[in-house]
């Protein structure tokens, strides 16, 4: 490893530290024409009076946002090596975030993993690690397909909420109600297996792919087991969900916790804690929103029959001679 490395293959892409710019000569021998500095600092004009540059002002800390800067970092690089350049891309140490901002654009570039880019860089510079943060950002930056525009992508966006639901809780407050996302109002392409619908009056509720799994365990597997050899006490008394327009009222009075009222009969079907809420089968789910399965239906979508439940183990009975009979 040296001061500046270039990035494996026939890419004209470097990345170091900050002392790299002091290396004239070995930038001019690199044919470097843009300069990315992803770091907090005044910089010297003189420095850059031979290069195109930008900057990115953020710390190398977990909670940064780095992922808003992908697409307007690796247009930057892209302009670079379109103009027959190359482009230095550098933070302090050359190591978390300059190598973040080069596997977003390998990411792009080449359609691979935030891993597989990082393992590509660290042949040239091997003490490159995004800290942990990072990592998750490239990690969710590749479920969204590296798009052009993330801000306008509903996985950044729910994304975004979470992070001010877990400032909203470090600072022991209820998140401001402006920021509360309402996950019915924007477009989901998941399919919806069942809804919930109120016991008492029949309102539907939610719809299953507002389910929040919680642990390892999938929403069905992680609610609904059935697992005679489970004991009562670990199983889930409750569905965990996103918030959806129907809560509004309550979740914007700005309480740390309440409780959920169907909005047509106004049953006490739920209750909701922004600090988090331990499952009955011992998980924390942070912030806990949740139905009772006591005053819940789950019905299958298409059908208008409630799914019955049955205590763990127990056997569905057979129909009678007369009851096949009569459905000839």
């Amino acid at each position: 490893m040296s001061l500046i490395d270039k990035v494996p293959g026939d890419l004209r892409l470097y990345i170091g530290g900050i002392f790299t710019l002091r290396r004239r000569e070995a930038l001019q021998k690199a044919g470097i024409t843009h300069v990315l500095s992803v770091l907090r600092f005044q910089p010297d004009p003189q420095l850059f009076s031979t290069f195109k540059h930008m900057v990115i002002e953020v710390d190398d800390v977990e909670d940064e946002n780095l992922l808003e800067h992908f697409p307007a970092t690796n247009q930057f690089i892209q302009e670079g090596l379109d103009g027959g350049g190359g482009v230095l891309v550098h933070c302090a140490m050359g190591k978390s975030r300059s190598a973040t901002c080069v596997i977003a654009y390998l990411m792009q570039k080449h359609s691979i993993s935030a891993s597989a880019a990082l393992s590509y860089i660290r042949q040239a510079r091997s003490i490159c690690e995004p800290n942990e943060g990072f990592m998750k950002q490239l990690e969710l930056y590749g479920q969204m397909h590296t798009p052009e525009n993330v801000e306008d992508t509903p996985a950044y966006q729910r994304w975004i909420y979470q992070r001010e639901v877990e400032l909203s809780r470090a600072c022991g407050q209820a998140p401001e109600a402006e920021k509360i996302r309402f996950e019915d109002l924007h477009v989901t392409e998941k399919p919806a297996d069942y809804e919930l619908r109120c016991r008492k009056c029949r309102r539907p509720l939610a719809t299953s792919q507002y389910l929040i799994a919680h642990g390892s365990k999938s929403p069905d597997d992680a609610q609904n087991s059935i697992d005679p050899t489970v004991r009562p006490s670990q199983t889930c008394a409750h569905y965990f969900l996103d918030p959806l327009s129907w809560m509004r009222s309550e979740l914007e009075q700005g309480k740390l916790d309440g409780r959920l009222e169907c909005p047509k009969c106004h049953t006490n079907v739920g209750k909701y804690a922004w600090q988090g809420m331990q499952c009955s089968c011992s998980e924390w789910v942070v912030p806990g929103i949740s139905l009772s399965k006591g005053r819940i239906d789950k019905v299958r979508m298409g059908t208008s029959v409630a799914e019955i439940r049955r205590p763990p183990g127990a056997a569905i009975p057979s129909p009678s001679p007369s009851q096949t009979r009569q459905n000839l």
